[in-house]
């Protein structure tokens, strides 16, 4: 047995002993406060903490993450705020009829890396699509999910003393206008769209529990 079938054997089961994650269902809640939470949440962890997945929605709210550029902030003023935050990558933007999906795992305990996260989150959303005949990828260079070259879903995540938190956004049934301030996730030019364009009409309450229940059938 090699060193690389080894560790994979070791993280599966790690993830196999691992405590299922509790869903806490917020509705619409704000940004900077649901952030602040999430990080006391994970400072004040214990070893045997529960992990937990938020399933929610935002008002209208522009994020730049840690890798966030000057330049890509909004060139127009167009009345939202941006809110400074702590998650990896670059300017996106949350509203409503977007579901979003944070993560709050302990990494360590289920013996998952940050990349290999951040494909089952990719691979969570290419199930969810896959239900509906509609054929998703990943980019291994921008993180994300993608129908015919527009991006679906962001991801963005904080990792501290093993264990994460934000997530995934989900583009449902929104208005995509705002995207267009911006250079969506550092990228300029590049096209968004949402599960209503793909002639997906569920509802996105009903789109983010099928969400949950595929990223949580990836965790098992």
């Amino acid at each position: 047995m090699t060193a690389t079938s080894i560790a994979a054997e070791t993280a599966t089961a790690a993830r196999r002993h691992a405590p299922q994650a509790h869903l806490r269902s917020l509705g619409r809640v704000d940004y900077e406060p649901t952030w602040r939470a999430m990080q006391a949440f994970t400072a004040g962890r214990t070893a045997g903490a529960a992990d937990e997945l938020w399933l929610l929605e935002h008002p209208p709210v522009y994020t730049l993450g840690v890798a966030g550029r000057t330049e890509h902030l909004p060139r127009v003023a167009n009345g939202i705020p941006v809110v400074r935050t702590d998650r990896g990558g670059q300017i996106t933007y949350h509203g409503p009829g977007q579901v979003v999906l944070y993560t709050l795992l302990d990494l360590r305990r289920r013996g998952l890396a940050v990349r290999p996260l951040v494909r089952l989150l990719e691979l969570s959303v290419i199930d969810l699509l896959a239900g509906y005949g509609i054929d998703a990828t990943a980019r291994v260079e921008a993180p994300g999910v993608y129908v015919d070259g527009a991006k679906i879903a962001a991801l963005g995540l904080r990792i501290r003393n093993g264990c994460c938190y934000h997530g995934l956004a989900f583009n449902a049934y929104m208005d995509l206008a705002p995207f267009r301030a911006i250079d969506p996730c550092g990228y300029s030019g590049l096209a968004v769209t949402q599960a209503r364009s793909l002639g997906i009409t569920e509802a996105p309450e009903s789109l983010g529990e099928k969400l949950v229940r595929s990223v949580l059938k990836r965790l098992a």
